[in-house]
């Protein structure tokens, strides 16, 4: 009996490995941190926050430019798997088959909608998972906060004043699509409500921001 050829063998060589390099902006926050940097994002950014943007120009960025890094989110964290896809081709010829390493389509994804600005970005991310990823393993979890003040005004954090999480994290990515990242305390907050003895430990927890400050 003759043994199969090794799959490798039959995959275009350019495919035998795949690495995913973003234009990221050098820092020294350390290896969770990702700071993009390619031109057209920034160009549509600038866009974004020019003054005279108004409605309904800003949902029609911010849905582009939410895309576009759930996109690189994809590309760059979540896990591959080998794939072979028979092609249009493969009615002439045996050999019309793709093969590579590709996103695992049976990745398990969860998107944290935060009604504070991240309605809109968690929505546009959770309709991009569901176009690249099984939809039975991508869930939208709802949390609402505000920011917390003490007796003089002055921000003090962030507050959660409900919830809809839809059961377990275990192993799944957690998506947290925020415009704005500045002290963390949203973000925090967010992570503190899936905890672990309850909802189990995410493979991991990745924060999607338009802007983030030092």
């Amino acid at each position: 009996m003759t043994p199969a050829p090794d799959p490798k063998l039959l995959a275009d060589v350019q495919f035998h490995s795949l690495p995913y390099r973003p234009c990221e902006i050098a820092h020294r926050y350390g290896d969770n941190v990702h700071i993009l940097g390619d031109p057209l994002s920034l160009a549509m950014l600038a866009r974004l926050c020019a003054k005279g943007t108004v409605q309904p120009e800003i949902n029609r960025l911010v849905g582009e430019l939410t895309r576009m890094l759930v996109h690189e989110v994809v590309a760059m964290e979540f896990p591959r798997e080998p794939m072979a896809v028979p092609t249009r081709m493969i009615d002439v010829t045996p050999r019309g088959v793709w093969r590579g390493d590709a996103t695992a389509t049976a990745t398990a994804a969860v998107v944290v909608a935060v009604a504070r600005a991240g309605l809109l970005p968690s929505q546009v991310a959770y309709d991009f998972l569901n176009q690249v990823l099984m939809p039975e393993g991508v869930r939208q979890d709802h949390l609402a906060l505000a920011r917390t003040v003490d007796e003089t005004g002055g921000v003090t954090g962030a507050g959660v004043y409900g919830s809809k999480i839809g059961g377990p994290i275990d192993r799944a990515m957690l998506l947290i699509p925020d415009p704005m990242g500045a002290t963390g305390s949203t973000i925090s907050k967010v992570i503190e409500q899936y905890g672990a003895e309850t909802y189990g430990r995410p493979a991991k927890v990745i924060a999607v921001h338009f802007i983030i400050t030092p």
